[in-house]
């Protein structure tokens, strides 16, 4: 994995001369992350240069569209994912009101001081500076003066159409799993920590680990879906309902219940991650207590016989 390091008073911004960099929120880090990502460590040929991955520490959008912004994936998970991605290492820049305010000049100067990465690598959309100002014109005239190539690249399309947080995001909130995964090149996953449930997963022969999970990863439509669950490195098949059941909307306060098959233990209070693999049917509300224990113990044995 790659160092990171923090863009504070102490960061030394002569660590960007003949480096080749891509720059970007990258949240999700997905399949069209990755080719920017991998354009930086194939244009990375300068003697003692470095392929970076220049990134916030947090999304813009919480400070700005709060009210709307669902995520892919947490901040420390995403950075820590393009640490991992083979880049030599990753830069993360404080996002605060202040650095938002910045000019698209100011914002360049904040970013790299003086100095200038001899590649600089970003989607042809990039903008940048207060109100997103700049665009890749800017970048350019910019990268003429200081010596720095600019890459603006094509969003990475498929199937027909350009690879994107928001696409990939409305597939969730469609829940389309399968094409989400696709798109991100790995399982859609969250972590959260399990919180005391109600009790009548106990009472029916399923309990459930429950968690609570913020608006911004609410991300996923509500349904029941295959997953599995990893608590502590062990990898489990699980049964997962996210959302409220109408079943239960008067009484419950999870809003993500995960049967994990074969577990015996207390998870009170411990963090697990739960990867979403299929959708298996859409939330609803039974007429009876024995056709909703019937539903699930047929989910719970369809993800036992085919995960």
């Amino acid at each position: 994995m790659a160092p990171i390091y923090r863009m504070d008073e102490s960061f030394d911004h002569s660590f960007f001369a003949g480096s080749s960099v891509t720059f970007g929120v990258f949240d999700g880090v997905h399949v069209g992350h990755r080719y920017l990502l991998k354009c930086a460590q194939d244009t990375n040929t300068l003697p003692g240069g470095k392929s970076i991955a220049l990134t916030f520490d947090s999304d813009p959008d919480e400070m700005f569209h709060s009210e709307r912004l669902k995520k892919l994936m947490r901040n420390e998970d995403r950075i820590a994912m393009l640490a991992d991605s083979g880049v030599d290492a990753v830069v993360v820049i404080p996002f605060t009101r202040e650095f938002a305010a910045n000019s698209p000049e100011n914002f360049l100067r904040s970013c790299f001081g003086v100095y200038a990465p001899a590649h600089l690598h970003v989607g042809e959309d990039f903008r940048f500076g207060c109100k997103a100002a700049g665009t890749v014109t800017e970048l350019r005239q910019w990268g003429d003066i200081k010596g720095c190539e600019i890459h603006a690249h094509k969003l990475v399309s498929f199937e027909g159409a350009p690879v994107t947080a928001t696409r990939i995001r409305l597939l969730l909130q469609d829940c389309k799993i399968e094409e989400a995964n696709r798109l991100l090149t790995r399982n859609y996953y969250l972590k959260e920590t399990v919180q005391p449930g109600r009790g009548e997963g106990h009472d029916m022969g399923f309990r459930t680990a429950n968690l609570q999970v913020n608006h911004f990863d609410r991300t996923l439509g509500e349904a029941v879906y295959g997953a599995y669950a990893i608590v502590d490195g062990v990898r489990y098949k699980a049964a997962v309902s996210v959302g409220v059941s109408p079943t239960f909307e008067a009484t419950s306060s999870a809003n993500i219940e995960v049967h994990i098959i074969d577990f015996e233990g207390d998870l009170y209070n411990q963090e697990i991650t739960v990867e979403f693999v299929k959708f298996l049917r859409p939330m609803i509300k039974f007429e009876s207590v024995d056709e909703l224990i019937a539903t699930v113990k047929g989910n719970i044995q369809w993800c036992r016989d085919n995960l």
